[in-house]
């Protein structure tokens, strides 16, 4: 009992009381008509709309519904007219039996806001039922030495109407010996008895025969008979009399069948066969007796179940007959003691299966209980599970409502399954359990979320189009169309990117494709945002950026920079035979537009006048002797150098070179055109020797004009390319021997015009500079030119 109560107090509980039913019944006022019994069907009881002050439709709008504890529907609701309409014929005697008055409670339940309104419905009784005895005859014995004035009990009849539709009266046929007196019992129905006005004489009439009647009070009365047969005995002078004229007894409805209930006794004083005493019932409250009694012993034992709902009490009266005829009675007041023997009902008024998330106190169902017992087992206590966001609230007598706690949310929990459990106060404690499914319905509180706030996507350039680059995937914790989500591309905040002509989203899936073929010299990575958008109303959304990261392709031959192949004059590089191994010849400068690996150049010398006396350093590309030089080796070289990317495969540029040996940088030297013929270059050497005596005697005007021209290349540097033709176009910054070496200096300088967009590999002109004389041999460095838009130096 301790683990029961310890465990009870652990629900939240609301506890059906009958204390707060009185009070309730103080505060809410029902509302009352009355009508007669087996009053037609169709027939209008009021007009509930009119007596509760409500507007015309206002009962269709708010839901309006008639709750009656039984099984059958009574009455009808119109909820367009307000009438409250019987639905079939009542019979007052079936729905209350002997209650009076007999009254139906109704409850009329209105939804927005929910309100319970209390209608109770009297039924009058009419005279539909006539008196009737249990016996059609009875059986008197009375002995010829009855005095005037004795009185003998009879039966009464039985009527199922109330009040004056019930039995009022008893008469007897007319005769000159009996006649009947009508009497009240303490619960208002009257009974008969017959009183001797004149002596017996058995002599003269040792039987007879009268008519009972019994009237009810109706309009017109109705009336039942019964046959008295009276038997005129000897003289017997002594009735029984029992020891106590009320007994008074508790039985427990769950007592067993043939259980003794009492034992009563009579004695008489007479001795022989009239002092034998036999005890019979007279009458009871129902058709049916539960009960019996030994007409021997006295003992009263029970011969049906006794159900404490349906009849709490019995009187029964108990006769005493002797040999002679002469009766003796008492009353048997019982009581039938209530026993925990039913369990709480529940009744379910209104129901809903779903409620919307996020809503504040919805009220999920209304329904009310009941227990036919008494006292505490009649007694209730409503809980649920502790865990569960609900909570139950009683709303009008034993009517609860449950109702939620707090906001739901369907994305924690999409279904509560709730058990109601009914538990009565009695011993053993009997319980109800109702379980009610509720679905928690979806309201677009959920925005799309992308699996990744950024997505980087990688792609090759030369693509073809329409290529699938890639995917983004947003979900939504929502459901159904809530849940239905759309991609599309943001606006982008940079003007010049084209992103409407680059990739195109697939709305369904998020799939990105490639409009069109991508350039990684043109453009190596852009972004752009991409948007997520459900179907909920209102729409929520949420945005993703995307990297897109075009690959380059080796699909950009090597540049030759210097020395230019389009230039009207070629370029021819002096070398003085006194050169060393090593000596620096020049430099070839060359450019790949791609980038990593398929921008890696290397040189290789691909073809020359005299085999071996050139080398070509394959990363750097300056071009070196790669011996001594002789007065045998010939005096013009022409060398082709091999530009060669890392691609795969690799993509290649050749340039050519005019090398000129000479003696002395006095000698005069006019420039010979790219196309002389190969057999000059086969000249004697005796022809050299006259070019080296010449140019002693000029070396010193020579010298004058090369350093004017190299002032003027300072201040003209954007004069044409072709200035690179003049053979003082090399010699400013290799005139001194810096190293001591004997070798040329190794520093280059190169300033690269680009005449239009920096992807597009095309320059505008390429111009030697020529700073100080004295310059580190490693030196290396890059300048803007402002009259250029892109430009850089190369050294």
């Amino acid at each position: 009992m301790q683990t029961a109560l310890a465990k009870s107090l652990q629900k939240r509980q609301v506890i059906f009381l009958a204390m707060l039913l009185f009070l309730w019944d103080v505060d809410s006022e029902a509302i009352r008509y009355s009508m007669p019994e087996e009053t037609e069907s169709g027939y209008s009881v009021a007009n509930l709309a009119k007596d509760l002050g409500l507007r015309v439709g206002e009962l269709a709008t708010r839901g309006a519904r008639i709750h009656h504890k039984g099984s059958k529907q009574l009455l009808q609701l119109n909820v367009k007219t307000g009438n409250l309409l019987l639905q079939e014929k009542l019979d007052r005697e079936v729905l209350c039996g002997a209650t009076e008055p007999c009254i139906l409670h109704f409850q009329l339940l209105l939804k927005n806001p929910m309100q319970l309104f209390q209608i109770d419905v009297q039924l009058t009784d009419v005279n539909d039922h006539s008196p009737e005895f249990l016996d059609r005859e009875m059986f008197l014995r009375i002995p010829e030495s009855a005095q005037p004035g004795t009185v003998f009990p009879l039966k009464s009849a039985q009527d199922s109407d109330m009040g004056s539709n019930s039995v009022q009266n008893y008469t007897i046929s007319p005769n000159s010996n009996f006649r009947v007196a009508t009497h009240n019992r303490g619960d208002g129905r009257k009974y008969p008895e017959l009183v001797l006005d004149k002596a017996l004489d058995r002599e003269e009439e040792s039987e007879l025969s009268l008519i009972l009647t019994a009237l009810d009070g109706g309009m017109p009365p109705r009336s039942g008979t019964v046959t008295v047969h009276i038997e005129v005995v000897d003289m017997n002078d002594n009735a029984p009399e029992f020891l106590q004229s009320l007994y008074e007894v508790q039985v427990p409805e769950n007592s067993p069948i043939n259980s003794l209930v009492l034992i009563v006794s009579a004695r008489d004083l007479d001795v022989g066969t009239y002092g034998r005493v036999n005890y019979s019932l007279l009458e009871g409250d129902e058709v049916s007796q539960p009960f019996v009694i030994d007409k021997l012993t006295g003992e009263i034992r029970l011969q049906r179940a006794l159900d404490f709902e349906a009849t709490q009490h019995y009187i029964i009266e108990i006769a005493a007959t002797d040999g002679g005829g002469l009766v003796g009675k008492c009353t048997v007041a019982i009581e039938v003691v209530d026993v925990n023997d039913n369990a709480p009902e529940l009744t379910m008024s209104t129901l809903s299966s779903s409620i919307p998330e996020n809503s504040l106190e919805s009220i999920v169902a209304i329904f009310s209980v009941s227990d036919p017992d008494s006292g505490d087992n009649g007694r209730m206590v409503c809980s649920i599970e502790n865990d569960l966001p609900f909570l139950l609230k009683p709303t009008f007598k034993n009517f609860y409502s449950l109702v939620t706690e707090r906001p739901l949310d369907r994305e924690s929990r999409a279904q509560y399954n709730i058990t109601i459990t009914v538990t009565d106060l009695g011993s053993p404690r009997l319980k109800t359990e109702h379980n009610i499914t509720i679905l928690v319905s979806d309201i677009n509180d959920n925005a799309p979320a992308f699996t990744q706030t950024t997505y980087r996507l990688l792609v090759r350039e030369n693509n073809s189009p329409a290529l699938k680059i890639g995917s983004i995937s947003a979900t939504d914790r929502d459901s159904g169309t809530n849940a239905q989500i759309t991609y599309s591309l943001l606006p982008t905040q940079d003007p010049h990117l084209p992103l409407a002509s680059l990739v195109s989203i697939n709305a369904d899936n998020g799939q990105l494709f490639a409009l069109r073929a991508l350039d990684f010299e043109a453009l190596q990575a852009f972004e752009f945002r991409v948007g997520a958008t459900d179907q909920g109303s209102p729409a929520l959304s949420s945005q993703a950026l995307v990297r897109v990261v075009v690959l380059d392709d080796n699909d950009n031959s090597p540049f030759v920079l210097y020395p230019m192949q389009n230039a009207s004059a070629p370029c021819t590089e002096l070398v003085p035979r006194a050169a060393e191994q090593g000596y620096l010849v020049t430099k070839v400068v060359a450019v790949d537009g791609d980038s990593g690996q398929n921008a890696w150049l290397s040189y290789q010398l691909l073809k020359a006048t005299e085999p071996g006396l050139f080398g070509v350093w394959v990363h750097n590309g300056e071009v070196r002797t790669s011996r001594l030089l002789s007065e045998r080796d010939a005096a013009r070289h022409r060398l082709v150098v091999l530009v060669k990317d890392n691609g795969e495969p690799p993509l290649s540029a050749s340039v050519t070179l005019h090398v000129l040996l000479v003696d002395g940088f006095s000698q005069p030297y006019l420039p010979l055109p790219e196309v002389a013929p190969e057999r000059a270059q086969e000249d004697s050497l005796t022809v050299y020797l006259v070019i080296a005596l010449a140019s002693v005697s000029s070396l010193f005007l020579f010298s004058v004009l090369v350093f004017v021209v190299v002032r003027l290349c300072r201040r003209r540097r954007a004069a044409p390319l072709g200035v690179c033709s003049m053979p003082e176009g090399h010699f400013p910054g290799h005139l001194v021997d810096v190293s001591g070496t004997g070798t040329l200096s190794q520093s280059y300088q190169y300033e690269v015009c680009l005449a239009g967009d920096s992807g597009t590999g095309e320059f505008k002109f390429l111009k030697p500079i020529f700073p100080n004389l004295l310059v580190p041999e490693a030196g290396r460095e890059v300048k803007e030119n402002s009259n250029c838009r892109n430009s850089f130096v190369f050294s």
